[in-house]
């Protein structure tokens, strides 16, 4: 079964609100946007928010923030409505047992009420047998009576796909061509969790059908859940979509990007000053679907003409059929020369309110104003006490960050330590000072030692503003991608040494 060659064209992107809105959202989100406008449909925003324990309250407003900022419009979502709506998963939570019901009455789906320490002894025995960790399809087959019994205990159970003990499932790649997966490789996946809530799995696919989704555009590494998706489609009877699964953004090492060594928040690059017309230029040139130079900047009068293009230019020049399946460099060296571009075609007026709006907004030079006010003699000395965050390359010597009777080695082993923790801690001083003394005493550095290579990090230098409220004003984002920066150059110039 595949969607009918003459309905109309609907995509849609689902960001999951669990953190800072990634640039591979806008990248795929740019993808669906120019294939829905090159084709006169339709373009959704679907906020997927059933993972309640990774939920991140402020989230989804950051997701439109974010996506509006780059300069990208959807035709329906939350903010905007549409007939097809709700458009937050956690508000359609009723269809989701209807349909899952659905299963169980036809017999593709089924109850499993192993407990986590169970399942967890199963995966663990597997491990030991040195096979894949997968569930072993205990309750299959559970009679009416063991149900019941099981129910009359209290236990709770989830809600699996039966997968079909035999055979194989195929599907087309719009990019690949056609891809088979022998069910012996295809788990039992839960569909509804025994809170009630769905997985990504069995909402993606009904969502997807009752919002009439024609084509699934989305990242290479669903491939392996395609299947499952396949016969659930199947299971309740309905046509499956094109399904298109795009390569992946990587490092420069081929690695797929992450923020251990790229900054992938949006907002990181908002508050760093790139400019958002450079950016969403940027990620149309990733996949070869534009257009392009070579990626040298050699002859930059040149490359800057072949490789500018505005979202019209992008709606009327890109071609699916040309991206290539090889993943796509996120080059940030490329990005900044093309941001730089873009700032020098500015006029003067333009650049200035740009500047206006980013590193001197009035919003940003308010929070300023209580680190510094008690600390200065002149308005002179304002520039000397924060001159470090208003620049972008600050690398403090060895002198300055390796505190007395530690090694340089040991240092940066902390630092990268202290990285993880940043990551991971709400960015609050109330949340990240005991963070931060967690590690330390955990790692055997003293209070003074872990705050002082945080704030030779942050300024490059002894002596700075509060060092946690400097944090808050500086931001998440871009805190995070300057201590990246430290622990990654250090690490190198140690590798150079040797």
């Amino acid at each position: 079964m595949t969607t009918s060659a003459s309905a109309p064209t609907r995509v849609r992107i689902a960001p999951s609100p669990t953190g800072d809105p990634h640039v591979g959202t806008a990248y795929i989100g740019l993808l669906n946007f120019l294939y829905a406008r090159q084709r006169g449909g339709q373009f959704v925003l679907r906020i997927e928010d059933t993972d309640r324990a990774r939920f991140v309250a402020t989230s989804e407003q950051q997701i439109f923030e974010a996506l509006k900022w780059v300069g990208l419009e959807w035709d329906e979502g939350p903010d905007v409505g549409g007939p097809y709506g709700p458009y937050r998963q956690s508000e359609r939570t009723a269809i989701y047992r209807e349909y899952v019901q659905k299963l169980l009455d036809n017999g593709t789906a089924y109850k499993s009420f192993e407990t986590a320490e169970e399942l967890e002894a199963l995966r663990k025995s597997q491990l030991a047998a040195k096979l894949p960790p997968r569930y072993n399809g205990a309750h299959r087959e559970l009679t009416a009576e063991q149900i019941a019994a099981y129910e009359a205990e209290g236990r709770a159970s989830v809600i699996r796909l039966k997968v079909p003990a035999e055979g194989s499932t195929t599907f087309r790649d719009e990019l690949r061509g056609e891809i088979t997966f022998d069910h012996t490789n295809v788990d039992d996946q839960v569909l509804m969790k025994s809170d009630g809530f769905p997985t990504y799995h069995l909402a993606n696919v009904v969502d997807d059908h009752l919002m009439k989704i024609t084509d699934v555009i989305r990242a290479e590494e669903w491939i392996s859940s395609t299947p499952k998706h396949v016969l659930l489609y199947k299971a309740f009877g309905w046509d499956v979509p094109k399904f298109w699964h795009m390569p992946l953004l990587r490092n420069i090492d081929k690695s797929k990007i992450s923020k251990r060594k790229n900054p992938v928040s949006l907002i990181f690059y908002r508050q760093a000053g790139y400019l958002p017309e450079a950016l969403l230029n940027f990620l149309g040139l990733m996949g070869g679907g534009m257009p392009q130079t070579s990626g040298t900047i050699e002859d930059k009068s040149k490359a800057a003409t072949a490789d500018m293009f505005d979202l019209a230019g992008m709606i009327e020049r890109f071609s699916f059929a040309k991206i290539s399946l090889g993943g796509p460099v996120f080059d940030l060296v490329k990005l900044k020369w093309l941001n730089g571009e873009y700032l020098r075609a500015l006029t003067p007026e333009a650049f200035f309110g740009k500047m206006r709006e980013t590193v001197f907004s009035d919003a940003f030079l308010k929070e300023l104003v209580p680190l510094v006010q008690t600390r200065i003699e002149t308005m002179g000395q304002v520039g000397d006490l924060t001159d470090f965050l208003f620049s972008d390359n600050v690398m403090p010597s060895a002198e300055v960050f390796v505190p007395k009777k530690r090694t340089i080695e040991e240092t940066i082993a902390f630092a990268g330590e202290l990285l993880a923790v940043l990551e991971a801690t709400e960015w609050t001083v109330a949340a990240i000072e005991p963070a931060m003394k967690e590690l330390g005493l955990a790692k055997e550095w003293s209070v003074k030692e872990n705050f002082m290579l945080l704030r030779a990090i942050l300024t490059g230098k002894t002596a700075s503003p509060p060092l946690l409220e400097s944090l808050i004003v500086f931001g998440k984002a871009r805190s995070l991608d300057r201590v990246r920066r430290f622990v990654d150059g250090q690490k190198k110039m140690l590798l150079q040494r040797k």
